[in-house]
């Protein structure tokens, strides 16, 4: 009953980040906007990690799984994007490099502040 109470509060805020969207009309997904409550939620202690510990953890050990659904719909699209894979490669590209150094700046630092 515990895991499903925790799955339920994460289920229960990804749905209100949808609703958010839905009604007014921000133009952030839906989960995002769930993730952003989340985080707020978190941070002002309204709820414990420990009250979702163990399903963000089944979560998170099993984010691969999660890939799946996007792969298999990269898959079924190839020949539309064989007409412009050297633009969406380029995209693939870059934007993994931003995405790691924003990354690795974050954590540098998040670790001097840890140090002070």
């Amino acid at each position: 009953m515990k895991l499903l109470r925790q799955f339920g509060i994460i289920i229960g805020i990804f749905l209100i980040g949808e609703i958010l969207n839905k009604l007014c009309h921000i133009p952030v997904p839906g989960n995002i906007l769930g993730m952003l409550i989340l985080f707020v939620l978190l941070s002002l202690n309204i709820i414990k990690v420990e009250t979702i510990k163990e399903v963000s953890d089944f979560l998170l050990s099993h984010l691969a799984f999660f890939f799946i659904p996007p792969g298999v719909a990269l898959i079924s699209s190839l020949d539309t994007l064989s007409n412009i894979w050297i633009s969406f490669l380029f995209i693939v590209i870059l934007t993994t490099i931003i995405v790691m150094s924003v990354t690795g700046l974050t954590v540098q630092k998040v670790m001097k502040r840890g140090r002070k």
